[in-house]
């Protein structure tokens, strides 16, 4: 598809609003102080006070903001224009300092100027937005200072291909082809109303995350699987006090989640 983008920016703009308000995102919560950040990220990236940390396909800014109040000089880039816009309005009201850009991913490097920085931070339902992963990974190569970190934290994908009401194979692992859905509503609200509701995603594969990451010249110096998601991904996972989501003892375990940390030097 060629429209790809539009489509998505499309669906993304729609739902800017509704992700606000929902209580999914807890905005109120988070102007009381949440941190939206997990514990594993928490302890997986650690040094950033002081340190400048870029945030792409930042959505509208939770995440960014939360990297913020663990003293990171943060900007976050996304392709959004009503995104942007309420990640500017929450960071005034919650008082945190951080610069909030508008332009595409592909773009990031020219549209912040060159500026390099010490962390970029991505994930949660970022690379399935994007059709090439190696143009992705030397994007991230050009905004990494000397030495600076990439951490990513995404869905594993391995849990794409299983059906959404079983644990059995559904989907193929390797694809090449976009994937195009018709879905109304959201995940932060399912009941929600909605206009446009078509979208265009990717399925990338552990290994060519890596390769692509290896390819443009960056080392991997942390690779973790997790045994967890953040939602309920299938209706027999239990949830637990902090909030994840676990596959029952009596099934097969399974890698839920990855966590990535790749350097420039």
């Amino acid at each position: 598809m060629t429209d790809w983008r539009e489509t998505n920016r499309a669906l993304w703009d729609e739902r800017v609003p509704i992700h606000v308000g929902s209580d999914f995102y807890d905005v109120d919560g988070f102007l009381a102080g949440r941190s939206t950040l997990r514990a594993f990220e928490q302890r997986e990236l650690t040094g950033v006070a002081g340190a400048t940390l870029l945030h792409l396909q930042c959505h509208f800014g939770l995440d960014t903001l939360s990297w913020a109040r663990e003293g990171a000089r943060v900007t976050g880039l996304d392709f959004s224009a009503p995104a942007i816009e309420a990640a500017r309005d929450v960071a005034r009201r919650a008082g945190l300092e951080a610069d909030f850009v508008h332009a595409d991913v592909y773009d990031a490097p020219s549209a912040l100027g060159g500026r390099r920085f010490d962390v970029v931070y991505t994930g949660l339902g970022a690379l399935n937005w994007l059709p090439d992963v190696e143009r992705w990974a030397h994007v991230i190569r050009a905004l990494l200072a000397p030495h600076g970190r990439l951490y990513l934290v995404e869905f594993h994908p391995l849990a794409h291909t299983l059906a959404d009401d079983e644990l059995t194979v559904a989907n193929p692992y390797f694809h090449d082809e976009p994937l195009v859905f018709e879905d109304e509503g959201t995940y932060a609200d399912l009941e929600a109303k909605t206009t446009p509701n078509r979208s265009v995603e990717w399925i990338h594969g552990l290994g060519e995350v890596v390769s692509a990451l290896l390819g443009a010249g960056l080392r991997i110096t942390l690779l973790h699987e997790h045994d967890h998601t953040l939602f309920q991904r299938w209706p027999f996972l239990e949830r637990r006090a902090d909030g994840t989501y676990h596959v029952p003892a009596d099934r097969p375990s399974l890698p839920l989640m990855y966590s990535l940390v790749s350097c420039s030097g």
